[in-house]
Formats: structure tokens, C-alpha cells, sequence
């Protein structure tokens, strides 16, 4: 598939990680977090189908697994072998399905406030109706974000705005609808159990749209898991604090055990 976007930057021949965002965000999430990482990895970041630059279809599937083969065919496309796939919210649902679907295609899976299960959810319901959506001012695009942070005032970024305003409203409800779905059928921590792949889970710990403890809970329970929660930060730690957020993350990919885990890079 053409229509989605891409950005690839770092040393070609770097291990890959594979940054995927969450629901109503795209690429541009990840803009803090990228010169804390191109210095050890190449970084890929997409635009997940009806998000930022890529297509934004009415009649196209927007389901996880789907948006997870659109991943998988975009690493393919760059030739990047295999990777370290990182998800932000409901971009970790995508990155669960992408090590489901392709497991010799994905090292390790880095979860960044990722919500477990459906019973752990305590953000605000956000619905709008078609009308509605075509009349959302910035300050109500501000407002439903709002939750996405974890201190109360802390302003949505403007191009994060413009994200959310240039989704249509087919493929913003049926992202939503996506999200739910997958969650439905399966938690997360069972999924993880039953894939193996070594997997970090980052959680700030003042998350407002995922109960922190519970989730933390849940996570700890799968074997293997390295949970590290974030204090002071909220839902999108890459945004609130991208240092501790890089660190975390580079120590988990540096570690031997998961050097181990690594399967060789094919050859070109």
C-alpha cells in the first residue's frame, strides 16, 4: 500500500525501531522522543491509514489487525529485516496485532500507555455525531484531548490539534470502534502471555484515561515484563517527559537478554 505515510531517519544500518502512535494522532507525536533515538537506531514512524499524511479512505477496514498488516507491509517495503516495535495508547494495541500476525518480523514490543483491558478505561466518553464533527473548534479539540496529559492545563500541542482536524469522521469513529473491538475479544496481558516476545511497559503514573494502578497490575502479571511506571507523568510520555522516556527505552533495547532474543538481520 502506497497511501501511507512514512518518515525513516538514522543510521540505515542501525537496529530499527518501528514508532507507532496513538488514536487521532499520527507520526508528529513521536517529534520530541526522535533526536533522543537516531543516535543508536534507526527510527521508522508511520502514519497509521485515516491518521495525519497517509490516505484517509471512507470504505477502507479500520480495524487493529488490519492497521497491523499496513505496518508489517511498510517495514517491509524499507527493507528493515525486523524491529523493535514501540505503540503509544491504542498504537500498542496495533503493535500487539503486528507481533501476532508477524512474530519473526518483531524483537520486542515497547508498550507506552497502553490500556490493558476495557475495565481499566477512566477517560471521558467522547462521541460526536457527523455534524458536529464538521463544526469542532480548537478549543474543543483542546478539551477532549485534554485527558491525554497528565497535569490539568497542560495545552495540546497545535500540530497535534490539526491531527485530530484533518481525520475525517468515518475514520476517526471507526478507529474508536477498532480499538474497542480488539480489546474485547482478548485483554493485553493475555496476549502477551501467549506470544512470549519480550516486552516493556512504560505507564505514567498520573495516566488520566487508563486506571494507573490496575494497569500497572495487569502487566506485571505476564511473565518476563519489564514495567516501569513513570511518576508525574500522564498518558503520553513521550510528549511530557521525552528524556526519561528515551531512557528507558534505550536501556530496554540495550539489555543482553534481549540482545539474545534478536534474530539475525537478513542479509541484503
Amino acid at each position: 500500500m502506497t497511501n501511507l505515510h512514512t518518515t525513516d531517519d538514522g543510521p540505515r544500518d542501525a537496529p530499527v525501531l518501528l514508532l507507532i502512535h496513538g488514536s487521532a494522532s499520527s507520526a508528529r507525536s513521536w517529534d520530541a522522543l526522535l533526536p533522543l533515538l537516531t543516535g543508536t537506531h534507526r527510527v521508522v514512524r508511520i502514519d497509521l491509514l485515516g491518521h495525519g499524511r497517509s490516505a484517509k479512505p471512507d470504505d477502507a477496514a479500520y480495524d487493529v489487525p488490519e492497521q497491523a498488516r499496513r505496518a508489517g507491509e511498510a517495514l517491509d517495503r524499507l527493507g528493515a529485516g525486523h524491529a523493535v516495535v514501540v505503540g503509544h495508547s491504542s498504537g500498542g494495541l496495533v503493535a500487539t496485532a503486528l507481533a501476532e500476525r508477524r512474530p519473526a518480523l518483531v524483537t520486542a514490543l515497547v508498550l507506552v500507555d497502553t490500556g490493558p483491558s476495557l475495565d481499566t478505561y477512566i477517560g471521558p466518553q467522547v462521541a460526536f455525531d457527523a455534524e458536529q464533527w464538521a463544526r469542532l473548534t480548537d478549543e474543543q479539540i483542546r478539551q477532549a484531548m485534554a485527558s491525554a496529559f497528565g497535569r490539568p492545563g497542560h495545552e495540546a500541542p497545535a500540530p497535534l490539534v490539526d491531527d485530530v482536524r484533518g481525520m475525517t469522521f468515518t475514520s476517526f469513529t471507526a478507529t474508536q470502534r477498532g480499538a474497542v473491538e480488539y480489546l474485547a475479544r482478548q485483554a493485553i496481558p493475555d496476549r502477551l502471555r501467549a506470544l512470549g516476545t519480550p516486552v516493556l511497559v512504560l505507564f505514567g503514573e498520573d495516566d488520566r484515561r487508563w486506571r494507573p494502578s490496575s494497569s500497572l497490575a495487569a502487566y506485571r502479571a505476564v511473565p518476563g515484563a519489564r514495567v516501569v511506571p513513570l511518576p508525574g507523568v500522564g498518558h503520553s510520555p513521550m510528549l511530557e517527559d521525552p528524556p526519561r522516556t528515551a531512557e528507558a527505552l534505550l536501556a530496554f533495547t540495550a539489555s543482553p537478554a534481549l540482545s539474545r532474543e534478536s534474530p539475525a538481520r537478513p542479509r541484503p
